[in-house]
């Protein structure tokens, strides 16, 4: 993983993949958002924060950074005026649906 999520996380107390998982999807925002792009694929930073309309700026923001961190979510960024970016989960971020509709039913 990237040397940000080790600045995040602290691995000397992640014991298995199962506690690393759930230190790097933990939070009361993260889920919600990796649900969002998992069920209605890729979206604009603008469309996360309608369905999501308690979370601030700031926050959808910092979240959104550290899933690309972790490489859960890809950020393409449209060489456009105004520029356009856009968020899809990645490859590791679709292996956590199953897991996530298990959580939901």
């Amino acid at each position: 993983m990237a040397s940000e999520v080790k600045d995040r996380i602290n691995l000397k107390e992640i014991n298995c993949e199962k506690e690393l998982t759930l230190a790097v999807i933990g939070g009361k925002w993260k889920l919600i958002i990796l649900w969002h792009l998992g069920l209605e694929g890729t979206k604009r930073f603008s469309e996360l924060k309608k369905r999501i309309p308690h979370i601030t700026q700031k926050m959808l923001t910092n979240q959104l950074r550290e899933l690309e961190e972790d490489q859960l979510i890809r950020r393409n960024v449209y060489p456009e005026v105004p520029p356009r970016v856009e968020y899809t989960l990645t490859e590791h971020g679709e292996s956590l649906m199953p897991v996530l509709k298990m959580m939901y039913d």
